[in-house]
């Protein structure tokens, strides 16, 4: 503070000389004669002597502000450099503060969780965030050297969008503008699903307003009116796209450098593919990318996705800058525009969420296509806490799969019926009109689905030789049901009945009792129950290394009697425990009855 004042203090006495001179001259003095009295050299002399002193004052200003400088890096200035007292986290259990949020006030917190409850994500940074940050480029070393023809199919980009954050649609937009070619990009389609958020109003439209003064036309809004979900907002966008090839992506989504040529030179070389690029995470808390591996995209037999590893010959090459084949899409994908609405678009029969993606990858295959993963094209995608706008997907996701099922399934459809635990006759549940659909697949004369399996998806298990499944329950206690009890851990339970997954249970053609949700894929083995001879208590098996062991595994059960193990001859049973609570047991057989839930084949 000492050395602020003396430079002012410098500062008014600079002033002061200079107005001295200023008065001096203008008394004294005419144009082209001296003040009165004063030789020349005595006025020169005098004007020396104040050039002198102002010399002096300039080199202690400046010495002042180095000093100043050096005081100000070792010693902040208490004011204006106090710390900030340290906030307590509001919401110790939130997702959202986990790993961030540290150096927030009271009511920033309380902003960021308001949000984040609103949107899954961390909408309170993404406000903060630069619309045209640059991300990591994740690509192999080997994409940077690849050169793709000069002549590329163009591309119409949709972006899907219901209630998103209006900073997150802005950056999607941002980066697939700069990252995209000027002359393959014909447009950015924004398919709104009837949001309600003000901000996907006015202020969207004047952000659209702003691009539009350098690239006229080049976005295009389509507006619901009403909510139709996902699966009915891809086809808005499709049947908008104009552009030789159409890419639908989510709008929570950032491109990265060199996204599209990749794409649009394999759909170039090849017109049938449906691609799609390699997701690299971006985290809901703190946006940063995370690098994701290629993979293919597979589904279990209740349609859910998953990533799967691409086949043996694509991993023998050794080379992560190769497409791969995949055996569906997870729902971000590009493919030629016409080709899509030769093999009958994107079924409108899907109810907004799920499983569509799946229908289109095994629609494709089936009728003349194919799929691929393109790992030199790479996109962020923020993945969400929580999805607001449906907190259970079960229901419609089930619904979806069973259309899926009775359209391109055959014989198989009767898996997705064991996977959400329905009978196999008379599941009540509503799939809509599925004729249009099946004509499709007759007039494109599509292969069978047991073509795919065998040659497209050999991994999933065929589940052909189940006699029974859903819940087991003993005669005694109709309220409860067997149940695969801790996991980790290896020791059934009797538990009351919920129907859910850890309840489910299956008795095959080899005799063989399986409990906790069947596998979809042959390389994850299912738990048997097995006897081990000697304990009474019942214990859960691989079943691979239990029959490898030769430990004993097969169990004679008829519907409504006993379940008897064939070598040891004891049976699986309920007995009460030392609290009076019921605990299976395996033990000499005392006449207990088990049912199952469906029954395929009578036993």
């Amino acid at each position: 503070m000492k050395i602020q004042l003396h430079r002012a203090g410098i500062v008014g006495v600079v002033v002061v000389v200079l107005m001295y001179v200023v008065i001096f001259m203008s008394k004294h003095t005419s144009y082209g004669s001296f003040p009165k009295g004063i030789s020349e050299e005595t006025f020169a002399s005098r004007l020396d002597s104040i050039e002198q002193n102002l010399h002096k004052l300039e080199k202690m200003i400046q010495e002042s502000r180095v000093q100043q400088d050096t005081t100000d890096k070792l010693a902040p200035d208490v004011d204006q450099h106090k710390a900030k007292p340290e906030v307590p986290k509001l919401y110790p259990d939130s997702f959202l503060f986990a790993k961030w949020g540290d150096g927030l006030t009271a009511m920033e917190q309380k902003q960021a969780e308001s949000l984040f409850q609103i949107y899954g994500y961390n909408v309170f940074l993404s406000n903060r965030l630069p619309l045209d940050r640059k991300l990591p480029d994740t690509r192999d070393t080997r994409c940077l050297t690849k050169r793709y023809p000069k002549e590329l199919p163009s591309i119409s980009v949709v972006l899907i969008y219901l209630n998103e954050a209006l900073s997150v649609i802005k950056r999607a937009v941002k980066s697939i503008i700069s990252h995209t070619p000027k002359h393959l990009l014909k447009e950015i389609i924004l398919v709104d699903d009837y949001s309600s958020y003000y901000d996907l109003g006015r202020p969207l439209q004047d952000f659209v307003d702003e691009i539009h003064k350098d690239k006229p036309a080049l976005i295009k809004k389509v507006r619901h009116h009403g909510q139709k979900g996902l699966s009915q907002s891809r086809i808005s966008g499709w049947e908008h796209a104009t552009a030789d090839v159409v890419a639908i992506l989510d709008a929570h989504i950032e491109v990265t450098e060199g996204w599209a040529e990749p794409l649009l030179a394999r759909i170039k070389a090849d017109r049938t593919v449906v691609v799609s690029p390699v997701f690299d995470k971006i985290h809901f808390d703190d946006f940063h990318m995370e690098t994701y591996l290629p993979s293919a995209h597979g589904f279990d037999w209740s349609l859910w996705c998953m990533y799967e590893s691409f086949s043996p010959d694509w991993l023998k090459m050794n080379d992560e800058s190769r497409p791969g084949k995949s055996p569906s899409v997870m729902g971000i994908f590009a493919a030629n525009r016409e080709f899509l609405g030769e093999v009958g678009g994107l079924d409108g029969g899907m109810n907004v969420y799920g499983g569509e993606n799946v229908e289109l990858g095994v629609r494709v295959w089936l009728c003349g296509g194919s799929v691929e993963i393109v790992p030199c094209s790479r996109i962020g995608h923020i993945e969400r806490a929580h999805k607001p706008y449906a907190l259970d997907l079960n229901p419609l996701m089930r619904r979806n799969a069973l259309r899926v099922a009775e359209i391109w399934m055959d014989e198989y459809k009767n898996n997705v019926l064991v996977a959400w635990n329905l009978p196999y006759q008379d599941h009540g549940i509503d799939i809509g009109d599925v004729a249009e659909r099946k004509n499709l697949r007759e007039k494109l004369q599509c292969k069978p689905f047991k073509w795919y399996l065998e040659n497209v998806y050999p991994s999933l298990a065929t589940l052909d030789n189940l006699l029974g499944y859903g819940m087991m329950r003993n005669n005694l206690l109709g309220n409860f049901c067997v149940d695969q009890g801790a996991v980790p851990g290896n020791n059934p339970i009797l538990y009351e009945c919920h129907f859910q997954q850890p309840q489910f249970c299956y008795y095959n053609q080899d005799s063989e009792i399986i409990i906790g949700a069947i596998k979809s894929h042959k390389y994850n083995p299912n738990r048997c129950l097995v006897d081990s001879g000697s304990s009474s208590t019942p214990t859960l098996l691989n079943c691979q290394l239990a029959k490898q062991q030769q430990l004993h595994m097969h169990w004679d059960f008829k519907q409504g009697k006993e379940i008897q193990n064939k070598v040891t001859k004891r049976c699986f049973e309920i007995s009460q425990g030392e609290n009076y609570e019921y605990v299976l047991i395996i033990q000499q057989c005392t006449g207990q009855s088990w049912t199952i839930q469906h029954v395929i084949s009578p036993f």
